[in-house]
């Protein structure tokens, strides 16, 4: 059974957290599919972009990150202090920009 993110992170404890995220069914997000021949590769400025992108809007920063063909590695820190500073307004305005 999956443990609530609420109990997995405690920031106290830590800001920095490594994250691994897999593609389904053991697709291939990047490279070439080996069936066919045809490259995937222009996903993975895709993904960095994206990444990179939604940092900002959560105020994480993006400490290292590895695009792989089936899999993203992530070492994020969690700006709490920055993020308290947001007033609605500049959340609204944030989450806005990200469509």
């Amino acid at each position: 059974m999956a443990i609530a993110r609420k109990r997995q992170i405690s920031l106290v404890d830590t800001k920095y957290y490594h994250c691994m995220s897999r593609c389904v069914r053991r697709a291939f997000l990047c490279g070439e599919d080996r069936f066919t021949g045809q490259s995937f590769e222009h996903r993975r400025g895709w993904v960095e972009d994206k990444l990179l992108a939604l940092a900002k809007v959560f105020c994480i920063d993006v400490c290292a990150y590895a695009v792989m063909s089936n899999h993203t590695h992530l070492v994020l820190y969690v700006d709490d202090k920055k993020a308290n500073r947001l007033n609605d307004k500049a959340i609204v305005i944030r989450w806005s920009k990200q469509r």
